[in-house]
C-alpha cells in the first residue's frame, strides 16, 4: 500500500486552513478600523490643542483699549452671551513679541456650522462698514460658552458687566462642547488694570 492523503485528510486540512484565514482577515480588519479610528482622534484632538493654544495667547495679550468703531467707542473687551450673529468674545490685542503681527482687533464666533471662527480686523480702530476676515478654526463645536471673572470674584457671562468694570477681566472660563459629546473647561487668567 502507497503512503498518501486520503480525500477526507485533504478536505480537513483546507478546511482548518480556510478558518486560520478567515480569523487572520477578520483580526486585520479590526486592526486597520482601530487604526483609522486612532488617526481620527489624534487629528480631533491636535486641532482642540491648536484651538487653545491660539485662543489662549490671544486673550494674553488683551490691552485695556477702547476703540472707535462705527461712529462710536466699543470696550476694549466685549463678551456677549447667547447671541446668533454676534461675536461671542471681541477684544483688542497688542502684537506678539516675535514681531509677525500687529497690535488689532480680533472676536471669536462660533457659526451655524459648528465652527469657532476668528474674526480679523485690520487695526485696532474699526471704521464703518468694516468687515473683519474670517478664519475657521476649529470644527465640531456644539456649545462654545464664555464667563468673566470680575474684580469682586463672581463668574457673569456678559463682560462689561457693570459700568464700574476694570477694561479686561481678571480672568476668562472657556467651556466647549464637541459635536461628539466631549466637554472642556479652562480658565485663563489675565493681566487685567
Amino acid at each position: 500500500m502507497k503512503a498518501g492523503f486520503t480525500l477526507i485528510e485533504l478536505l480537513t486540512a483546507l478546511l482548518i486552513l480556510s478558518v486560520l484565514a478567515l480569523m487572520s482577515f477578520r483580526g486585520l480588519g479590526a486592526v486597520l478600523d482601530t487604526r483609522e479610528h486612532v488617526a481620527a482622534e489624534t487629528v480631533k484632538w491636535r486641532s482642540v490643542a491648536s484651538f487653545f493654544a491660539r485662543f489662549e495667547l490671544d486673550v494674553h495679550l488683551a490691552m485695556p483699549r477702547i476703540v472707535r468703531a462705527g461712529g462710536g467707542y466699543a470696550p476694549a473687551l466685549r463678551g456677549i452671551s447667547n447671541s446668533t450673529d454676534l461675536p461671542a468674545l471681541e477684544f483688542s490685542r497688542f502684537a506678539a513679541a516675535e514681531g509677525v503681527d500687529t497690535a488689532r482687533r480680533l472676536a471669536y464666533r462660533l457659526n451655524e456650522k459648528h465652527e469657532i471662527e476668528l474674526w480679523l480686523w485690520p487695526g485696532l480702530d474699526i471704521a464703518p462698514g468694516a468687515v473683519p476676515a474670517r478664519y475657521p478654526l476649529l470644527t465640531g463645536v456644539s456649545r462654545f460658552d464664555l464667563n468673566y471673572l470680575n474684580a469682586g470674584l463672581a463668574w457673569v457671562d456678559v463682560w462689561p458687566a457693570a459700568a464700574t468694570d476694570a477694561a479686561i477681566p481678571r480672568a476668562i472660563q472657556l467651556r466647549l462642547v464637541l459635536s461628539s459629546g466631549e466637554e472642556i473647561v479652562r480658565i485663563i487668567e489675565l493681566k487685567s488694570s
